[in-house]
């Protein structure tokens, strides 16, 4: 009998409840390996920057559908095939969009390839109208604000996206 190891070590939690969705939950604003994206859960008794709330099932149902976008939108089917031979979704080219949850319905995101400006947009409650807040739209932010934003060049979201949640009602209602 063959045992598979856990492929990613200790950059994501592997009995996590979001894992079994193919959501990488980590502990860094920064992971390692480059997952198409993230939900970054610190203990938050050793960082107070951390989430403070888990995602509703709605709301990982949302995260879950973020990543089959990116796949859909990306890769070809025998690529995706091969997505599917691990527990989670990586590939060598993705900017991983890290997403925080500050509170019910106040999230933000990042990519992992920024190097400066804000951690995270919009930046967290304690921040905003700070110094550190140079963005215009403060939050806080719904996911699905938050994942068009992500979606955003310049001030319009993309249309394939906005496809996306039309085409999938079921997790982003009918009124997106």
């Amino acid at each position: 009998m063959t045992v598979k190891t856990w492929p990613f070590g200790t950059d994501a939690k592997e009995n996590d409840p979001l894992t079994k969705l193919r959501i990488p939950v980590v502990d860094s604003f920064n992971p390692e390996w480059k997952y198409i994206a993230a939900y970054i859960d610190v203990d938050r008794s050793k960082y107070s920057w951390g989430s403070q709330e888990r995602p509703t099932g709605a709301e990982a149902a949302m995260l879950a559908s973020f990543i089959e976008q990116y796949k859909d939108y990306w890769f070809r089917d025998w690529y995706k095939a091969r997505l599917l031979e691990r527990p989670l979704d990586v590939d060598s080219g993705c900017n991983t969009t890290v997403f925080i949850k500050y509170g019910t319905d106040d999230w933000g995101y990042r990519r992992c390839s920024w190097t400066y400006g804000p951690l995270f947009v919009p930046v967290g409650p304690k921040l905003r109208g700070g110094e550190h807040d140079k963005d215009k739209q403060r939050g806080p932010l719904t996911l699905v604000q938050a994942m068009d934003r992500s979606h955003t060049i310049v001030d319009e979201v993309m249309p394939r996206w906005l496809t996306w949640k039309s085409d999938h009602p079921e997790v982003f209602g009918r009124a997106q």
